[in-house]
């Protein structure tokens, strides 16, 4: 079934983590699954990145997709806030990387720009352009987070093959081969 494939589409987040899963046969898109893990109340971080691994790898496992396309964090002044993004994108990476899906990271920018052809669109244009592009009356969730999960998916499909100036992994040794300045 080489014309088929299943990508998985994450928005980390510490206090919601979009996904959304898609289906492509024959290079036409399918909504399989669109949903978010709201993660506010966990206890702590730690609990939270637990819980952002168990997922990652019940979603894996159920839905046994091809690739796995996650959003990078964004550069912000918040220096904490971005640590714990980058751990529980982190945490995800690690989750995939642990079943052997190969993973590619997108910018927030080239999502948005790969969905509605505007890099600065907001989370609302983002969705109304997948509701489009997929044909969907309503979304399953009233969460944006989810949109940009399936954001993420939807924007791998369009760029697969392409995925020039992105960072592509389909192991722990690829990973880290092009990282090497991360081995302590």
């Amino acid at each position: 079934m080489e014309n088929e494939k299943i990508i998985l589409g994450i928005d980390p987040g510490t206090t919601i983590m979009g996904y959304g899963l898609i289906l492509v046969k024959k290079n036409k898109m399918e909504l399989l699954s669109l949903h978010e893990l709201i993660l506010k109340k966990y206890p702590n971080h730690e609990t939270k990145l637990k819980y952002i691994f168990d997922k990652t790898l019940a979603l894996i496992d159920k839905y046994h997709p091809d690739e796995v396309a996650l959003e990078a964090p964004f550069f912000g002044k918040n220096v904490q806030s971005m640590l714990k993004l980058g751990r529980a994108q982190g945490v995800a990476m690690a989750a995939s990387l642990y079943r052997n899906i190969p993973i590619t990271e997108y910018s927030p920018k080239k999502v948005k720009m790969a969905i509605t052809g505007n890099g600065n669109a907001s989370k609302e244009q983002v969705a109304g352009m997948l509701q489009n592009l997929l044909n969907l009356k309503e979304f399953p969730t009233k969460y944006l987070d989810a949109t940009d999960g399936l954001a993420v998916a939807v924007c791998h499909h369009f760029n697969s093959g392409n995925a020039v100036g992105e960072k592509s992994y389909s192991g722990w040794a690829s990973f880290l081969k092009q990282n090497p300045d991360r081995i302590k």
